[in-house]
Parts: structure tokens; sequence; C-alpha cells
């Protein structure tokens, strides 16, 4: 710096202790930009309905991005939660974390709660159980558990894991077996689980977490069967 070989924005600064925000301010050396390593952070998010998870929207309503204040460093949700669904989402900067939480070949387990129209019998449990065939495509197997009822016999709330990232696939499941979703909540993404933040709030993950998560990243599902030459 005393040798005026460091500029900030273009100004050259030769006053020691001078400062410059990383990942915003153009820091170089002898003209060459200096790479700083970003923190990466792994925040969890309880989204409410009506809010779109991206960073930003062209119908200009809310997303969750505004829902993230204080977070400074660009981060992005991992997956997706519809505009009309709540729960859990993470957000991270981490890139390959991102990308093995949402590829299907990892499986990560997707957990949600569904308030469905009507009651579902077992035969309908066993069909979303097996997978069903949706905009051509069958979805995965499924994990499903309905819940004791309630008062109320017109709907059923039900517990379905699932383990792809399709754009509403839990309501179109549901769609497909004649009992519409009334309302939506993802309760887990693979080991996070946080039945104690308030919808609308948001949190640093812990370290623990962070590693769990990674542990769920990196496995691999089963290798599809060769099929047999008959």
């Amino acid at each position: 710096m005393l040798e005026g070989r460091v500029t900030v924005n273009g100004v050259t600064v030769m006053e020691l202790g001078t400062k410059a925000e990383p990942g915003k301010d153009d820091i170089r050396v002898d003209g060459r930009r200096v790479k700083v390593v970003e923190q990466h952070r792994y925040l969890l998010l309880n989204k409410p309905r009506g809010y779109v998870t991206t960073r930003s929207d062209p119908q200009r309503r809310p997303t969750v991005i505004d829902l993230l204040r204080g977070v400074r460093e660009y981060v992005y949700p991992v997956g997706r939660l519809d505009y009309e669904s709540e729960g859990l989402l993470l957000f991270t900067n981490d890139g390959d974390l991102a990308a093995h939480l949402t590829h299907p070949s990892h499986e990560v387990a997707r957990v949600y709660e569904a308030r469905v129209l009507g009651v579902p019998d077992a035969h309908d449990l066993d069909r979303l159980s097996r997978g069903l065939v949706i905009d051509g495509r069958r979805t995965a197997p499924a994990e499903v558990r309905l819940l004791p009822r309630g008062r109320d016999a017109a709907t059923a709330t039900l517990v379905i894991t699932i383990h792809e990232g399709r754009n509403r696939q839990v309501r179109d499941m549901f769609d497909a077996i004649g009992h519409p979703v009334e309302h939506l909540k993802r309760v887990a993404i693979g080991p996070i689980r946080d039945a104690k933040l308030k919808l609308g709030h948001w949190r640093e993950l812990n370290e623990a977490e962070v590693e769990r998560l990674k542990k769920a990243g990196a496995h691999k599902g089963a290798a599809p069967r060769a099929r047999k030459k008959k």
C-alpha cells in the first residue's frame, strides 16, 4: 500500500488501515483484482404462504429474499416451495452443496404435512407410495402416513416423504388420487427439522446441521437395475 500498488474502486489507497468490503469493492494489487474467498452461509427459513421462491419476480410479488432481513451475502434458495405453500426452505451460497441436495440421484428426503379434501383410503395410499404417472412421468416411491383424524370429517392430514423436487409435485400427486391439497407445509429437508422456528423467521444452521446436510447430499441412490434381455 505504501508503494501505491493497491487500488480500491479505481482509487489508489496508501493509508494503512483503510477499510474495504470484499465482494462489493473492487480491490486490486498491481492492477490485478484480489480474489476473496467467499464465506459460505447456510440459512433456514420458515416460509409463509404468499411468497415466491425466487430472488426476483417479474409480477412484483413478494419473494422469499424479502424475508432475509440483515443478510448481505448473495444467497439463493435450495429447491422451491410454491406460492401457496409454507414451511422449511434452505438458502446458501455453497453451490456444490445446493447441487447435491437438489439432484434426484442423491435421494434427499423432503417431508410434508398435507391437509387434503376427503379421506384417502388404503388404495389411494398405496398408489401414492408406489408412484403415480404425472405429466407422462412416474414419480418415485413415497412414504405416506395418515394422521389421526380430528373433528373435521371433510378433510384429512397426511405426512408424505418424497425424494424428488418436481414443481408442485405433492399437490399434483394428491390431485391425481382425487384429494386436492387445502394446506401444505414442509416440515423437514433431509436431516433438518425445526418445529420452533416461527413463520416468516430465519436462522443460521449450526456446524453440526451443515455436516449432516453434507452427508445427506453425498448419499447416492441405488443405480437402476439393467433389464434382462428376453
